[in-house]
Parts: structure tokens; C-alpha cells; sequence
């Protein structure tokens, strides 16, 4: 019979401790091994979904540029639409004012020179009113004309 020494027992020992070492390596590279196997299918995954997402956002804001282009060209038009009506209606005013308040006048001159006052009536007192600077008289009693 073999009797075993020291030495072997202590050479046994060592081999067991490195089979023992080298398994659990093995056993933490190939859980290391799924976990970068299953974070490559992640990202795969993820970069499946976020490319369709990508294009579509970057639609959205050309559409969006597209609309605020639009906006724009409305916003100035209506600029210049309301700059020519403001041109228009200070022409109109300049053009038919004048003329308007002189024929007003005449007329208002005419029915007075025409109409006359009776004699032998006394003249009633008349209000006075101020509208933007001017003084306009107004007959105290409603409905009567002088």
C-alpha cells in the first residue's frame, strides 16, 4: 500500500482549491456573459424603437417650422393690410372731412338766413355746450324751433 505524505495531500488540497476557483470563474464569466448578452439585446432593442422615434420628432418640428413659417407670413400680411386701411382712412378723412364739414356749415347757414327769427317773440335763452373745443348751442325747449 501507498501511504500518502504531506506533501501530496498538500498538492491534492491545492488542486482542489484551484478546480474550486476556476469553477466559480466560470460560473461569474458566464453569468457575465448573459448579462452583456442580454444588454446587448437591450440596447438593440432600444435603438429599434428610438430611430422611428427620431424620425418622427424630427417631422414633428419641421412640420412645426412649416406652420411658424406660415404664421409668420400671415402676421405680416395682415401688418400690411392694416397699414393700408390706416393710409385709406386718413386719405378719406383728408379727402371728404373738409369738404363735408364746409357743406354741413352752408347748409346750416342757409336754413338759418331763411328761417328768421319773429320779431315780436323775444329770443329764449340757449344752452351752451363745448364738444372738443368748440361751443355748439342747443334750444332750451324740445321739439320747437325758433
Amino acid at each position: 500500500m501507498h501511504t500518502v505524505s504531506g506533501g501530496e495531500v498538500a498538492g491534492i488540497l491545492v488542486a482542489v482549491f484551484w478546480a474550486i476557483l476556476v469553477s466559480f470563474l466560470a460560473v461569474a464569466l458566464a453569468r457575465v456573459a448573459q448579462t452583456l448578452k442580454a444588454t446587448t439585446k437591450l440596447v438593440a432593442d432600444v435603438t429599434d424603437q428610438a430611430v422611428p422615434l427620431l424620425a418622427d420628432a424630427c417631422t414633428a418640428v419641421r412640420s412645426a417650422q412649416t406652420q411658424i413659417d406660415r404664421v409668420d407670413s400671415i402676421a405680416s400680411d395682415v401688418q400690411e393690410v392694416t397699414s393700408n386701411a390706416s393710409a385709406l382712412s386718413t386719405t378719406v378723412a383728408s379727402t371728404f372731412g373738409g369738404p363735408l364739414v364746409k357743406v354741413a356749415a352752408f347748409g346750416y347757414g342757409v336754413r338759418r338766413a331763411l328761417g328768421g327769427r319773429k320779431e315780436d317773440v323775444p329770443a329764449k335763452a340757449s344752452r351752451r355746450t363745448v364738444i372738443v373745443g368748440r361751443t355748439v348751442t342747443r334750444r332750451s325747449a324740445r321739439g320747437k324751433r325758433d
